[in-house]
């Protein structure tokens, strides 16, 4: 009997494709070739749907879950999305805990894939008070918490995956890998694999300017900082405003057909910034999700 794949197996290996437009006199002037890494492309829509995958497979490897439980997770939105997608392929419930400030459209999504879930004030405290009432829950038997910001399975998807991905794709060219930072799982495995090949590779983290509040963009209070994060991973970080990154996402999609999150039009900033210092450079940055997410917050009208 044939056998056929799985919604599951069509997580990552997605395409890596050249900005044509937007880079101008820092692009082939310079020398310079801009990649945008598609990760809108997975199943449910983000690069966190590699993480989602890798926390729960891997947890039940070990025996620390298994189907039926009820998974617990503060999230943002995309990764509340990715497992939600997971627990449902996988038969577990899922509780996802978010500020009360994110899009509909991530809310909608999640509770698609059957998930509940639990909204906190953003005004006290947002994602620092949905991590607190998470590890609450889990210390009252409610459920099992993942805890994306402490998983060492979090990175541990893109050491595996995406750095590899991105040395294949371009034949080990990269110089530059530009990331927005949030949890920071995608940036501390991608940069750990990109290292152990080329050790010159610079990694560039994304973080938001003062007062900029970007979905998927974060820089956390010391007390809150993910502990997956190790900051000599981070060669350079480049400070993201709100107008910058909103313009950015509408020309990603008018100029270059790539209809993009927020974060993802934040990355591409501190990439241009990164154009126009250096010359004859791969700088590779990611497209973490798709522009749909946001319709209704009116950065696209």
């Amino acid at each position: 009997m044939k056998s056929y794949s799985t919604i599951e197996d069509t997580i990552g290996v997605t395409p890596l494709v050249r900005l044509q437009r937007i880079p101008g006199e820092a692009g082939e002037q310079r020398g310079n070739v801009i990649l945008a890494k598609l990760e809108g492309n997975n199943p449910a829509g983000s690069v966190k749907d590699r993480a989602a995958s890798a926390m729960i497979r891997k947890a039940e490897e070990r025996g620390d879950i298994k189907p039926g439980d009820t998974l617990i997770e503060a999230t943002s939105g995309n990764t509340g999305i990715a497992l939600a997608m997971m627990a449902a392929i996988r038969g577990y419930k899922m509780i996802l805990i978010m500020p009360d400030n994110l899009s509909v459209e991530r809310r909608a999504a999640m509770a698609a894939y059957g998930a509940q879930f639990i909204l906190t004030p953003a005004n006290q405290g947002g994602m620092e008070y949905a991590r607190d009432l998470a590890n609450t829950m889990q210390a009252e038997g409610k459920g099992k918490v993942l805890d994306q910001f402490a998983n060492a399975d979090n990175p541990a998807a893109h050491f595996e995956t995406t750095g590899p991905e991105l040395w294949q794709q371009t034949d080990g060219r990269i110089s530059h890998f530009v990331s927005a930072m949030g949890t920071t799982g995608t940036i501390m495995g991608v940069a750990a694999y990109l290292r152990s090949q080329n050790p010159q590779i610079q990694i560039v983290g994304a973080q938001p300017a003062e007062g900029a509040q970007i979905p998927g963009i974060r820089k956390w209070p010391e007390a809150y900082q993910p502990s997956i994060y190790k900051p000599e991973q981070v060669d350079a970080f480049e400070a993201i405003g709100q107008a910058e990154a909103e313009d950015m996402a509408r020309r990603l999609a008018a100029e270059e057909g790539i209809f993009g999150g927020i974060s993802s039009a934040g990355a591409l900033v501190a990439a241009m910034r990164v154009a126009g210092r250096v010359r004859n450079s791969t700088i590779v940055f990611i497209v973490c999700d798709r522009g749909d997410r946001y319709l209704s917050t009116g950065v696209f009208n």
